[in-house]
């Protein structure tokens, strides 16, 4: 499988990390929220019980029938007042009296006095909040306990984790762009260096990359890119030199060594076996030069020191040219099929490559179709955008895994060099 881009990593990171934090501030903010309101509802119970308390000092002299009075105005006038009960020593109930309205509830207990507590407990299936004291007024001993709901904590705390849960979605769709937008404009200097880097080819090692107005990883990125294409340029300058160097100064020995064997073919008294080894020489002479010669035209291409000449040119004229040179194969018994355009199709080009481009076409696809029975079609259509130029055989084909590799130099897809004759530099 396909590694996903590097921006779509970063996005993911960035989406994750935003998540994560995001969960583990809502949990925080959720506990925190849940502790204050619980310590909102406890201050609400010990304000109550201290305002009993201050009733309950303020009215020691007060008759039994006074006091149940005072505290059911106390009861009427505090919300939950229902859920405020006084208790003796014996854990009789004094307040509210046995025989009024009072909710029942299981208070919990209390082991040592003067002491004060808080705790949870259920009345009615909700939970209640319960503040729980002994006091000392008028020499008794008196148990005090004051509850209230929590259920609007409760409720609370329900639509905040609602809205937590609601905002996730949105928050991660907001960081998810958020992170996508970031590493776009991160990576941009990026594709720009990929879009500069596919326009540098072995004739055009002088482009650089562009260096970035920050002076961050990328411009560090694009200096070291830059100056390993500078050493790149120097090295291949260098080859470049030297093959042309020694292409020019091959050509003369080679061509001496071919007058030579054509001067001694002439001799009246040469035998057979010495003038078949002169054709020999002749005949390896003249692929020597032609391979030199080859090189020779690259190694200026690759330099930029040929006499290439971009131009219009009629393209079905240079292919009519290489077309014109099967009529000296016609002894090869191929069967040739050509079909050119005959109104003129014009492209910029230099027109003497462009023949050399066709005929070696027309050639590759003569050499590797067999004699007797062996076909060859030429075809050249155009329009106005574009010309397209056609070589077809029924020969030996060239392997799938052989295709990538048909433009290097020196290439033969028969390494042993048993095919027809050829360097592997003409396409």
């Amino acid at each position: 499988m396909r590694s996903p881009s590097i921006s779509l990593r970063l996005t993911g990171w960035v989406a994750a990390t935003f998540l994560s934090g995001f969960v583990v501030f809502g949990t925080i903010m959720w506990f925190d929220l849940k502790i204050a309101l619980l310590k909102g509802r406890d201050k609400t119970v010990f304000t109550r019980a201290k305002r009993l308390v201050d009733l309950l000092e303020s009215s020691r002299q007060d008759s039994p029938a006074r006091l149940n009075g005072k505290f059911e105005d106390f009861q009427e006038d505090t919300p939950e007042g229902n859920l405020i009960q006084v208790f003796n020593a014996r854990g009789e109930r004094m307040l509210p009296p046995a025989g009024a309205t009072a909710t029942e509830v299981a208070w919990p207990r209390v082991q040592a006095a003067e002491m004060q507590s808080f705790a949870i407990i259920e009345i009615g299936g909700q939970d209640f909040r319960v503040f729980e004291r002994t006091v000392c007024i008028g020499g008794r001993k008196l148990r005090i306990f004051v509850a209230g709901q929590l259920e609007d904590n409760r409720h609370l705390l329900s639509r905040f984790t609602d809205g937590l849960l609601w905002t996730i979605p949105a928050l991660l769709l907001l960081s998810m762009l958020a992170g996508y937008f970031v590493s776009r404009r991160a990576l941009n200097p990026i594709d720009r260096f990929i879009a500069s880097a596919r326009l540098i080819s072995i004739g055009s090692l002088s482009r650089r990359l562009p260096l970035p107005n920050a002076r961050d990883e990328m411009a560090r990125l694009a200096e070291t890119c830059n100056d390993m294409l500078a050493r790149l340029e120097t090295a291949v300058g260098q080859i470049t030199r030297f093959t042309a160097d020694a292409s020019h100064e091959l050509r003369s020995p080679i061509s001496f060594i071919r007058t030579v064997a054509e001067y001694a073919l002439r001799s009246p008294n040469l035998n057979a076996e010495s003038a078949d080894a002169f054709r020999d020489i002749v005949s390896e002479s003249e692929l020597a030069a032609r391979l030199l010669e080859d090189m020779l035209t690259l190694a200026r291409a690759d330099a930029s020191t040929g006499e290439t000449v971009f131009e219009p040119v009629d393209f079905s004229a240079a292919v009519q040219s290489a077309t014109d040179r099967i009529r000296s194969l016609e002894s090869r018994s191929h069967e040739f099929s050509i079909e050119i355009a005959r109104e003129p199709l014009y492209v910029m080009g230099d027109r003497t490559s462009l023949a050399r481009l066709a005929w070696i076409l027309i050639d590759n696809a003569i050499k590797y179709t067999p004699t007797g029975g062996g076909r060859v079609a030429v075809s050249l259509t155009g329009t106005d955008h574009e010309a397209n130029l056609e070589v077809t055989d029924n020969g030996v084909g060239i392997p799938a895994v052989a295709l990538p590799r048909i433009f290097d130099r020196f290439f033969r897809v028969d390494p042993s060099r048993t095919q027809p004759e050829g360097s592997g530099l003409g396409l």
